[in-house]
């Protein structure tokens, strides 16, 4: 069995559910708890899968966008008029909605590209060895709920 580690953040994230019947596909929002599992078959040379500080590198500016964001389908009515009026902070989901489960697709596709880049370090002393992957990420809607992707 391979070495595995965790690490988590949070984020306040807002969302609407444009094909929701029902209250979803109003604005609101959930405290966020994001999990990130990542594995290696060996231990580096600092007997770790990878520091914990070089998945913050990864992963930390890109979580920081989605935190008092709002995420919304781009087909939604209000998608123009909600990016005209908030910029940034409303991020696009092409054609999707940005549900629990597609956030969670999107965050491990951001981090495992970043693994995948020829640059996975932030200095030398943070560097990634090869073969590290994403195992999973799950994201955490309430305390009650979460929603994870993890590739086959």
């Amino acid at each position: 069995m391979p070495y595995r580690i965790c690490k988590s953040f949070e984020v306040e994230n807002g969302h609407m559910l444009s094909k929701h019947p029902d209250k979803c596909r109003f604005p609101h929002g959930h405290t966020r708890r994001v999990e990130l599992v990542l594995e290696a078959a060996a231990l580096d040379g600092n007997d770790m899968v990878c520091d914990f500080k070089a998945v913050k590198t990864m992963v930390g500016e890109y979580l920081d966008r989605f935190d008092h964001a709002m995420c919304m389908n781009v087909a939604d009515p209000m998608y123009a008029e909600m990016k005209k009026r908030y910029g940034e902070q409303i991020i696009g989901f092409e054609q999707t909605d940005p549900t629990t489960e597609v956030i969670a697709r999107v965050i491990h596709d951001h981090l495992q590209g970043q693994l995948s880049g020829p640059d996975r370090r932030e200095p030398d002393r943070y560097a990634v060895q090869a073969g590290v992957r994403v195992v999973r990420v799950r994201v955490w809607e309430t305390s009650s709920s979460w929603a994870e992707y993890a590739p086959a």
